[in-house]
């Protein structure tokens, strides 16, 4: 299965697993909750589809990578310990907490909920000592004699030996008690989840001209060769922080990332040109619907690799300002529903400023809460702290009835809401020009097509055409048959590479 029928089958196990009957008592008992066994190339998003599962679910996660533990780590240390049998005393050997189920009590204890995901990662490379102790984990949910709490179900993930020589084989009697789920690298599945990621947009548009060279392993002298979907998302990261420093890449510095020569000397090349088309058409200039003729002169002579780097370059354009606009709808939404949690409670308070002070507080532990269960990310953690900041801005003053306090603490938000509005009217306004560029540079040809497909799989555009309704978008997207039509597109792009 590719990586997102694994996420889908990983979510209705979470939703299975932690179902209750009416006596609180899970449906399926913890004996019969097979831990899942996650087997795939290396790089391929096994450990990103874990993190996305228990936020979209609302679970808590817990991730080790075992390799690195010993057996006193992961099962504890041993101590002795006096019980009396028939009237006599013996020495027994038991066990401390192991660090691993101690991370889970605490992650509980930090967060106030009590169900979860272990996640053990490569653990089929674990040291010759700590081999027997991984078996019983997965056939017993247990490390030494600490049992895995009740709520908690197992993940645990490795590589085929092909990939890696520290690989042991699993026997029989492990197989037989764990849910087996063999995972294949796909470009058009992984394409998804690097959209709602920010995966470079160059990137992108070099890999959907050659898909061949997402995933490759290959051995020659030097030993194995590769490039991964891992690769490729670290990579994104240094060049979009290149790209902020105006640091030039090399394909030395590539090749560090995506380790095969030809592809990462591919890779420099199209990068480099990608930049010289930003540069030489304006995407500014075209989204103000300012474009010369020479820019359209230029454009009929271009080779189709030129062409769609243009709608990729203004793709990223209209990508950013409507990211943007995402981000002021929801800081909008949120500032509206803090003020109507305000409005009720202040009809009835003796002090509205404090009623006002101590509705942030409650709202501002409970964004913390999400914060420490880790159902948020690096942005929705940052968005949150800077509505914070602005609600506080908005306390109202002492002295003032319901209604005065409710009218101050409104001021901001419809300055906020004006902004909204206001920037949703210019992006709607590029949009347009957008079209305009594209139906006289290329009518309905194939990169009308990927644009008008493009709009429809991203996050960023699929947010604001639900608040901008583009007539044009709409005939295009209904009569370009953008799924097959763009699939179709692909297999030509890669019979020409």
């Amino acid at each position: 299965m590719n990586i997102k029928e694994a996420k889908q089958e990983l979510k209705r196990t979470v939703m299975a697993y932690m179902e209750k009957d009416g006596q609180g008592q899970y449906v399926i008992p913890m004996l019969r909750q097979r831990p899942i066994l996650l087997m795939g190339p290396p790089g391929v998003g096994k450990t990103q589809i874990m993190e996305q599962v228990a936020r979209e679910c609302g679970t808590l996660l817990v991730a080790y990578t075992i390799t690195h533990h010993t057996r006193q780590s992961a099962v504890g240390l041993p101590f002795i310990e006096k019980e009396e049998y028939q009237g006599k005393t013996y020495s027994v050997t038991q066990y401390t907490m192991s660090e691993i189920i101690a991370s889970i009590y605490q992650k509980m204890e930090d967060t106030g909920l009590s169900e979860g995901i272990l996640f053990i990662d490569e653990i089929n490379c674990v040291s010759e000592t700590l081999a027997p102790t991984m078996l019983q984990f997965l056939q017993c949910k247990t490390f030494g004699n600490q049992s895995i709490p009740k709520g908690w179900m197992i993940v645990a993930a490795g590589n085929p030996p092909e990939y890696n020589k520290s690989v042991r084989e699993f026997d029989v009697v492990t197989l037989d008690r764990v849910r087996l789920m063999n995972i294949e690298a796909d470009y058009e599945v992984w394409k998804e989840y690097a959209r709602s990621v920010e995966i470079d947009r160059a990137l992108l548009a070099y890999l959907d001209l050659h898909p061949k060279n997402f995933y490759r392993m290959e051995m020659d002298v030097d030993g194995m060769q590769f490039v991964t979907a891992r690769g490729w998302e670290d990579f994104s990261h240094m060049l979009q922080a290149y790209r902020r420093q105006k640091v030039s890449l090399a394909p030395e510095m590539v090749y560090e990332y995506l380790r095969l020569m030809d592809v990462a000397e591919d890779v420099a090349a199209y990068l480099e040109l990608y930049e010289k088309y930003q540069d030489d058409y304006g995407m500014g200039e075209i989204l103000e619907g300012q474009v010369s003729t020479e820019i359209y002169r230029r454009l009929y002579d271009a080779a189709f690799d030129e062409r769609l780097a243009v709608v990729n370059l203004l793709l990223d354009k209209l990508f950013q300002g409507m990211e943007q606009y995402r981000w002021l709808k929801k800081r909008t939404d949120e500032w509206y529903d803090f003020l109507k949690g305000y409005r009720r409670r202040v009809e009835g308070a003796e002090n509205p400023k404090a009623c006002y002070e101590e509705w942030l507080l409650e709202k501002k532990q409970a964004w913390d809460a999400g914060k420490n269960a880790g159902f948020w990310s690096g942005k929705e953690a940052s968005f949150y702290c800077q509505l914070g900041q602005l609600l506080e801005q908005g306390v109202p003053t002492g002295g003032r009835d319901a209604r005065e306090s409710f009218g101050e603490a409104k001021d901001g938000f419809d300055q906020c809401r004006q902004q909204m509005e206001g920037y949703r009217e210019e992006w709607a306004r590029k949009l347009e020009c957008a079209f305009d560029f594209l139906e006289d540079a290329f009518g309905e040809g194939e990169e009308m097509i990927v644009f008008v497909t493009e709009l429809t799989m991203s996050r960023e555009s699929v947010f604001f055409l639900a608040d901008y309704r583009c007539e044009r978008y709409l005939q295009y997207s209904e009569r370009l048959l953008v799924g097959s039509r763009k699939r179709a597109l692909l297999w030509e792009l890669e019979e020409r590479s």
